[in-house]
């Protein structure tokens, strides 16, 4: 095996062993404008908590977040940059201090897994604006059996 065979099929290994990083648009769904701001930008849009959790990745404390409680009928948006990532009727109670969802809408997620950190849950990000909302984690409810932990602090809740 000549060096450049070895380094390509090391490269493709790499990507098999990551589940290929990143979310694929469904075949019909148009591709989501990026938002590109410069870190000032940021620091003047969010508040100093939601600075901290969409750039750099931060976790609220748990049952902090005031749309724990939130259950009327509406849209939960990226407080980054108001794209839509979960309807109201799938959010339920996890018991776990976070607002958790058992789907989102998936054309407006990216997922990252962490190749270095056995184990370690999958982080799911706005698609427009790359902001960290939290973790997909195999132990919500059916349908999926998934369950959405997000940072409430990273979203906003616009009722219906």
């Amino acid at each position: 095996m000549n060096r450049r065979r070895f380094i390509s099929c090391a490269a493709s290994t790499g990507l098999l062993l990551t589940g290929g990083v990143g979310h694929v648009l469904a075949n019909d769904a148009p591709p989501i404008d990026t938002l590109h701001l410069t870190d000032e930008q940021w620091r003047a849009r969010l508040t100093p908590e939601q600075y901290a959790v969409l750039r750099y990745s931060e976790t609220e404390y748990a049952g902090t977040s005031q749309l724990n409680h939130e259950y009327r009928a509406g849209i939960y948006v990226c407080a980054g940059c108001d794209l839509p990532l979960f309807k109201s009727e799938w959010k339920y109670d996890s018991r776990t201090g976070w607002p958790s969802y058992w789907d989102v809408i998936h054309e407006h997620v990216t997922t990252r897994k962490m190749i270095y950190a056995y184990r370690a849950p999958v982080e799911y990000r706005c698609a427009r604006c790359d902001g960290h909302h939290g973790h997909i984690f195999n132990d919500g409810p059916q349908p999926t059996g998934l369950r959405y932990c997000s940072n409430g602090t990273a979203l906003t809740f616009v009722p219906a």
